[in-house]
């Protein structure tokens, strides 16, 4: 059990004041007194020429005195204490809770407010700030309602299995480690990773793919999660997207990619596999699945959902700003590189 501090006591003061006027050393006081050392240098620092009508003390050589230093905790501790900046009456909390509900994190809300207020400090905090002005709120609606709309409404991590792969192995799939070196280099645009969302029963899914560089997510809807489904869903979408944008994709061991020869051959997109149990070799797709589960948790009947609703879904993610691109949108690094290609702008969708 962690220890709790406590405020020095008028016996504590006068025994310092003693000590200190034999000689004794604040380390000496400290261990007589069982505190810490540098509560008793602090203690003498801060109290040493403080004056009543002072907020704090300043060091110097005066001597201690146990009744001034109790003069003074008494001020500092019947002070009113300052407003938090983000208390939950202030406009910058109505700005932070805006974003919340748009199911921004609280790193790209910190990471806005400083690019459009880069030197107002009343306007910026922390992400950590954030965090913690809504887990110390009292219980209740607007706490659990700002917490729904975190990206993990739940903060226990489940440890990912480390045992023996026991999936069928996909026919001739290349590994990513003999993966093109330009593919591993996010100034190259082009190159994707793709993953599979299930749904209530693991009937119905959702296919993702997302553009390394730019982030860009585009969502398939998929009838099952079948190889079948998985070969029509995603060739529709690669078909949809600009040649040049059309490189790699970057996939795990999941069954439903066993026909991507058919894949690799409709669209021109080559697949290559990540090893198993290593999700950080598709850390980009990791993330952006996180990001899904607010809109589409688990347990959702994912067959409930039109493909213009789960292109609204993508829209919104990206629109979001993302700290990778200095708090830019992924929609507008993608087309910055349409631009920079020379296509034309198209439609994600």
């Amino acid at each position: 059990m962690g220890k709790r501090y406590e405020h020095l006591t008028a016996e504590e003061r006068a025994t310092i004041m003693l000590m200190l006027s034999e000689g004794h050393s604040r380390r000496r006081i400290a261990h007589v007194l069982h505190r810490s050392p540098s509560t008793i240098s602090r203690e003498v620092s801060r109290c040493a020429s403080w004056q009543p009508g002072t907020a704090a003390a300043s060091a110097g050589p005066h001597s201690y005195d146990a009744h001034t230093a109790g003069s003074r905790a008494r001020v500092l501790r019947s002070k009113k204490r300052k407003n938090a900046k983000l208390h939950p009456q202030s406009v910058l909390f109505g700005i932070v809770q805006h974003f919340l509900l748009e199911h921004w994190s609280p790193r790209q809300i910190a990471g806005t407010l400083k690019r459009v207020w880069p030197n107002d400090a009343e306007r910026t905090m922390s992400h950590e700030s954030i965090y913690n002005c809504i887990y110390a709120m009292a219980k209740g609606e607007l706490r659990r309602e700002l917490i729904a709309c975190l990206r993990r409404a739940q903060s226990k991590r489940m440890p990912r299995s480390r045992g023996a792969d026991h999936r069928e192995q996909l026919p001739d799939a290349l590994s990513i480690q003999v993966r093109a070196p330009e593919a591993n280099d996010l100034a190259f645009p082009g190159h994707r990773e793709g993953d599979l969302i299930k749904g209530a029963g693991n009937r119905a899914a959702v296919g993702v793919l997302v553009e390394r560089s730019s982030r860009l997510v585009m969502l398939a809807k998929m009838k099952d999660a079948t190889a079948a489904s998985a070969l029509q869903a995603f060739t529709d979408k690669l078909q949809s997207i600009a040649e040049p944008m059309r490189k790699t994709l970057t996939y795990d061991q999941g069954k439903e990619m066993a026909r991507h020869g058919e894949l690799t051959q409709a669209t021109g997109v080559k697949v290559y596999f990540c090893d198993p149990h290593s999700p950080w070799q598709r850390g980009s797709c990791e993330n952006i699945n996180g990001l899904i589960r607010q809109y589409l948790p688990k347990g959702t009947d994912l067959s409930a959902y039109s493909q213009d609703e789960l292109d609204a879904i993508a829209d919104q993610l990206n629109s979001r700003p993302r700290a990778v691109h200095g708090f830019y949108t992924p929609m507008a690094v993608y087309r910055a590189m349409l631009d920079k290609i020379h296509q034309p702008s198209i439609s994600i969708h």
